[in-house]
């Protein structure tokens, strides 16, 4: 799948900025939260699409391997040792 790259980048950099290195992470929407928080007003104006945007690149990270998520009752996430 084809997505904007700008926008894209800025969730990437933005989700691996407020991911813990270690467990037990944040749940989806503690990320929510938090991201909003480093991303650039013109992209996002007000946090909108955040949400769909952080399922993207947590989808595509945890693909990628370089985040983690625990099989815990709340699923949570967080960086991959090492990574």
């Amino acid at each position: 799948m084809s997505v904007d790259a700008a926008l894209y980048s800025s969730m990437k950099k933005a989700l691996l900025k407020v991911l813990p290195a270690k467990a037990p992470g944040l749940t989806h929407a503690e990320m929510l939260s938090a991201v909003v928080l480093h991303l650039p007003a013109d992209l996002f104006p007000g946090g909108g699409k955040a949400g769909w945007w952080v399922k993207c690149a947590q989808l595509d990270l945890e693909a990628k391997r370089q985040i983690v998520c625990e099989p815990s009752k709340r699923l949570r996430w967080h960086k991959r040792a090492g990574g």
